[in-house]
């Protein structure tokens, strides 16, 4: 009896493995008659997955990219995150992925990550659905960046943090450029202060997604995964009720019949006021909001700084520019969009910290059809990742000097060309790259003219494949105290 069951457990198993074997190979047996680009599946189930997210500095393509690039080309089939892929660090086919959005390839992120981020979110939803939410956002960030409001919303929260340097000896940078882009972000999408109770607690759960968003995406009770989750569910409670306290007001000020007034001047406001999207859609679109304002910008903003703490040459030319611009201002008088217009080398350094520093390393695509691109084909269903590191760090493209930070390349060459491409392409184009562009460039126009900063120690941006600081970007900081002042 017992020995009858073990004998049904170890075929049940034998079974399982050898299905797991075959689920895994069978891609490559039905498209055996495909001249598909040179490649290796690795291990069954697993594939590859582990070596290509093998952490690496960030302005490097890292060892799994290097030694298959160097064994099949640019181009090559792996088996990552659990399908079989064709993984592009080809200019020219990068390029053509972005522009095929929905036609040819969609978006296709992990089914985990829909989970946290949630199903109407602006990043994994396809279609009409990802066009409305895209329309959207283009429509707030066109009517936003060039606002004084909103400028001076972004000055006075730069000038604040730096304020609480004076006196200090060190700061961890990336902790500071967090507290700047969340204290921008939210009052830009809710109209809160720091002070609002209702900031900390957002900011709390925020910070609670974040960690989920990276970590294994298993739904065990007390896993970050899993109170990453719950930290959703939270926001949007948060965020719907502030929706309904707005129309309450609304219909308490005679404003009931969904004008476009806007009480507060925020994105909140516009979007009580469109009726072309979901309640879930409404605060998706505020969380993704927060997720690019935040992490994101203060990521571009650590970049810089890092780099430029590196390269004296510089620093010493930017710290001129702003000099010029301040000086054309009368005192305590806010940067305006003419001022920013003018800031063409903050925008050579922060377009080359985006080169260098690859945020967002890849992306997520599928093939809706077989599609034949020069001599190879990419099977219909497959995985498809377009890496922009490895573009960005090509020699071929970017001269000898291309694993350097060289700001000065961009003065002859343009920076929406197709082997630039950090904010993503076509149709799925960062709708936030300007914003996130001005802030940083505000942010460096007042740390330039008031601190000074060395790096303290070693700490590199690493690649998991997220980018992140080690040790928060540590800098040893000493105030200017003989120009200009916060």
């Amino acid at each position: 009896m017992v020995g009858g069951v073990c004998f049904v457990l170890l075929v049940s198993l034998v079974g399982f493995v050898l299905g797991l074997i075959f689920n895994h190979f069978l891609p490559l047996l039905l498209n055996l008659g495909l001249p598909t680009p040179k490649g290796t599946f690795g291990w069954p189930l697993l594939g590859e997955t582990l070596s290509f997210l093998k952490p690496h500095c960030s302005n490097s393509i890292g060892s799994f990219l290097y030694n298959h690039i160097s064994r099949y080309g640019k181009v090559f089939k792996s088996h990552l995150f659990c399908s079989p892929t064709i993984v592009s660090c080809d200019q020219e086919l990068n390029y053509f992925i972005l522009q095929n959005e929905d036609k040819l390839f969609q978006c296709s992120y992990p089914k985990p990550i829909h989970g946290v981020l949630g199903s109407s979110s602006m990043l994994v939803v396809v279609g009409e659905t990802h066009k409305r939410l895209r329309n959207m956002a283009f429509t707030l960030v066109g009517t936003t960046k060039s606002k004084p409001e909103y400028l001076n919303d972004i000055e006075r929260t730069a000038i604040q943090i730096l304020n609480t340097w004076k006196g200090k000896q060190q700061v961890l940078f990336c902790e500071e450029a967090r507290k700047f882009t969340f204290n921008v972000i939210v009052k830009q999408i809710l109209g809160l202060t720091p002070d609002d109770p209702q900031t900390s607690k957002i900011l709390e759960d925020f910070l609670t997604f974040m960690k989920g968003l990276i970590s294994f995406p298993m739904y065990i009770p007390g896993t970050p995964y899993a109170r990453a989750v719950q930290a959703r569910t939270r926001i949007s409670t948060t965020v719907k009720a502030m929706v309904e306290e707005r129309r309450k007001c609304r219909i308490i000020e005679g404003d009931n019949n969904n004008s476009s007034k806007m009480n507060n001047g925020d994105f909140l406001d516009m979007l009580i006021s469109v009726n072309t999207l979901s309640e879930d859609e409404k605060v998706s679109f505020v969380l993704d909001s927060l997720l690019g304002g935040y992490e994101t910008t203060s990521l571009l903003m650590a970049m810089a700084v890092q780099f430029l703490g590196h390269s004296p040459s510089a620093l010493q030319q930017l710290k001129v520019e702003h000099e010029n611009i301040r000086g054309g201002k009368e005192e305590n008088e806010y940067l305006n969009w003419e001022d920013y217009k003018k800031m063409e080398f903050t925008q050579n350094v922060i377009s080359e910290s985006l080169r260098c520093g690859n945020i967002v390393k890849f992306v997520h695509r599928k093939a809706l059809k077989d599609i034949r691109f020069k001599d190879y084909i990419i099977p219909s269903g497959w995985k498809v990742l377009p890496v922009f590191s490895a573009v960005h760090l090509d020699p071929s493209l970017h001269g000898d000097d291309a694993l350097e930070f060289h700001p000065w390349r961009w003065e002859n060459q343009s920076q929406t060309c197709k082997k630039f491409t950090p904010f993503g392409g076509g149709p799925r184009f960062c709708p936030g790259s300007e914003l996130a562009k001005v802030e940083t460039s505000f942010f460096l126009h007042h740390l330039v003219l008031n601190f000074r900063w060395n790096p303290e120690g070693v700490d590199q941006s690493m690649a998991y494949p997220y980018v992140e600081f080690q040790n928060g970007l540590p800098l040893k900081v000493d105030q200017i105290l003989s120009e200009a002042s916060c």
